[in-house]
């Protein structure tokens, strides 16, 4: 991402379907690990570059007024949060984070990390991810101390997690440079074979740390935001390396889980292919609505990919026409779309099912 320079994201039907479904399980806990696709203000409490603080992001937020959050308004983990019948988990930097706040989750996500620890070194101080679960560890603390521990354990164990992670690992490292050191140290299968490894370790350790029902999304097609167009396409075609890199990562996360399924017990980590969401709508922008899937809202230069979105920026007049909001973030419709197929979507977009059938059978049981 600029800060995390990533992407993922979606179907008429799913729009009209998305009204169909009703808040399942309100109460449930929300816990949210990840990189600027996800954050929702923590790196606004941290001296960064990565920040999503000023006009015109949240310009379409509810205040109208920038949140940290890389959009024009909600977020994904906003959406979910609408789904699932609970206000949004905040920031857990933020001062506001405690007391009844802690029952809700809470948001661990920081512009800019990646599965690597050396992920966004440029960005300096951000909440890379071995301290998000340091903080997850943190939090359960401060929650068994307001509600006792074996309430507080059950309601980790009942919470729904969400992970979105690896975009960076290539837009802001291996490829960051034309020869990075990872890229100088591993060929793109090999670095892929590494972050998965990674990756893993990861997952088994917020297995250990008390999450039950973890989606996990991959990256998007990388090479088609708006600042990789900008920067390595001539004919505005998706940038090939960063497509191919997309196209290794993506399944082997998702034979990573199904390896991770069979040793902690099924469905405890759920596939979101983002890849696949997202690209549906950039290739075919006008059949979801929107005017375009190259340019973005919010930018400079080339398809507005080329510097950060600011005051100066060229600011689009209707974000809903727009896949893109910046060099690299989703619009919040594209947001919405995203969420209709983490909610609703087929075994081709969520294994192995959907958000919806995780939350009815939970409720269930």
């Amino acid at each position: 991402m600029q800060p995390s320079k990533l992407i993922l994201f979606p179907f008429l039907g799913l729009i009209i379907l998305s009204t169909l479904v009703l808040p399942l399980d309100a109460g449930r806990a929300f816990f949210i690990f990840g990189d600027s696709l996800v954050d929702s203000g923590n790196n606004n409490y941290l001296v960064t570059e990565a920040r999503a603080d000023t006009f015109p992001y949240g310009i379409d937020y509810p205040t109208h007024r920038a949140t940290g959050r890389f959009s024009n308004g909600l977020n994904i983990p906003d959406l979910i949060s609408e789904y699932i019948g609970s206000e949004p988990p905040l920031p857990c930097l933020s001062p506001e984070h405690r007391g009844e706040k802690l029952l809700v989750g809470a948001n661990f996500a920081s512009a800019g990390v990646g599965i690597l620890n050396d992920t966004g070194f440029q960005f300096v101080n951000i909440i890379r991810i071995d301290e998000q679960l340091q903080k997850f560890m943190e939090y359960q603390r401060k929650l068994s101390s307001h509600i006792g521990a074996d309430k507080a354990k059950e309601l980790v164990n009942k919470g729904l997690v969400l992970i979105t992670i690896g975009g960076n690992d290539f837009v802001n490292n291996y490829y960051l440079l034309p020869y990075s050191v990872r890229s100088r140290e591993f060929s793109l299968p090999d670095y892929v074979n590494y972050l998965i490894s990674e990756y893993k370790k990861i997952l088994a350790r917020m297995y250990d740390l008390g999450a039950r029902r973890v989606i996990v999304t991959g990256t998007g097609p990388l090479g088609c935001a708006p600042a990789e167009i900008a920067m390595r396409s001539t004919s505005g075609r998706c940038a090939r390396e960063l497509m191919r890199a997309a196209d290794l990562f993506n399944p082997r996360v998702e034979k990573a889980l199904k390896e991770l399924n069979s040793q902690f017990g099924s469905d405890v980590f759920i596939s979101a292919n983002s890849n696949r969401m997202h690209f549906d709508f950039v290739m075919n922008p006008r059949a979801y609505g929107f005017k375009t899937g190259k340019v973005a809202c919010c930018g400079q230069g080339r398809y507005n990919g080329i510097g950060i979105c600011n005051m100066l920026s060229n600011l689009c007049k209707n974000r809903n026409e727009y896949v893109f909001w910046d060099a690299y973030h989703p619009t919040e419709r594209a947001n919405r779309l995203i969420v209709n197929q983490m909610m609703t979507g087929t075994i081709d977009y969520m294994s192995p099912m959907n958000l919806s059938t995780i939350l009815a059978l939970d409720e269930m049981h």
